[in-house]
């Protein structure tokens, strides 16, 4: 099955009952690649990501790593993988330094290896000056950079990362994305969640969006937008909540409207030139805002705009 991918997934099932979670989906990441799963929660990415790790079995379908069986050789795949998890396991009370010494024995590591990688890790994520803090009193920041440190211990093919930076602030979520950049030019392969979408814009390569358990549009960022959307949006916000007395007028000037409880969006090639013919019918908006689409407009295009549990 796998020609040349790191990692290969055909028509991949997971089941819970009577529940489908994962409903027959393919995917196929190449070696040295940045690979997204994007969806709203409930969308199956979880339970991907879980097969993916080789910690939880297909129900039905088949998937290779390395070009292993994780039915068969699940120890052998988890050997030549790091996960980042969501939340943060890390021992409080230990040192930054102790907390990678001490994972790095789980590995069956020499500890000579353990302390020169540890050192490395450390310079790698910015950490030397912290080496000997407790992790109880890092910021979320350094936290999350020693998580990544941590699953880098055993040097992993793979780096799978599950919502990496979420709850940080922007200064810490773009030295965490410069960390990644490093990696991936060194040739591990990256798999990321996120939620998101200027991040899956930045740090994938390809992504797919999930939605119900299925996978429902697949491409390079760049290239989702070009398809799914247009190339700018237009925002028009007005004084009164009732904008569907405006949408008739409005709907000839755009290639596709959507109207949200606070604004009107017009999704059109050229966003000066849609303006000025809203402005030359007689509406006058009390604010807009015309931008380039981006991967957040393909998201909520293709997945909806209500809340799922």
């Amino acid at each position: 099955m796998n020609y040349g991918h790191i990692l290969e997934a055909r028509n991949l099932v997971k089941r819970f009952g009577d529940f489908e979670a994962v409903k027959g989906i393919d995917v196929a990441i190449d070696r040295g690649e940045s690979f997204g799963f994007l969806g709203p929660n409930g969308a199956g990415k979880t339970s991907t990501m879980r097969m993916i790790s080789a910690v939880s079995q297909p129900t039905d379908g088949t998937i290779e790593i390395f070009g292993l069986d994780p039915r068969i050789d699940g120890p052998e795949i988890r050997r030549r993988l790091g996960v980042v998890p969501q939340e943060d396991s890390l021992e409080l009370e230990l040192s930054v330094k102790n907390n990678l010494l001490m994972y790095g024995r789980y590995f069956d590591l020499p500890r000579s290896v353990i302390r020169e990688r540890t050192t490395e890790l450390l310079e790698f994520t910015q950490l030397t000056e912290r080496a000997n803090d407790k992790v109880d009193n890092l910021s979320g920041g350094m936290k999350r950079r020693l998580t990544i440190a941590r699953g880098l211990m055993n040097r992993p093919e793979i780096l799978i990362l599950d919502e990496p930076t979420t709850g940080l602030d922007p200064q810490a979520r773009h030295l965490l994305w410069d960390r990644l950049y490093r990696l991936k030019r060194e040739g591990v392969t990256l798999i990321i969640t996120t939620h998101y979408m200027d991040e899956a814009e930045q740090l994938c390569d390809r992504l797919v969006i999930m939605d119900q358990g299925k996978i429902v549009a697949e491409g390079a960022p760049r290239a989702l937008i070009e398809r799914y959307s247009t190339r700018e949006v237009v925002e028009l916000r007005f004084a009164t909540d009732d904008h569907e007395q405006y949408v008739n007028q409005i709907t000839k000037f755009a290639d596709r409207i959507e109207v949200l409880p606070d604004r009107i969006l017009l999704y059109v090639n050229d966003g000066d030139d849609a303006l000025r013919d809203v402005h030359a019918a007689g509406i006058n908006p009390a604010s807009a805002l015309v931008r380039r689409s981006s991967l957040e407009d393909v998201f909520l295009h293709l997945t909806g705009r209500s809340l799922t549990d």
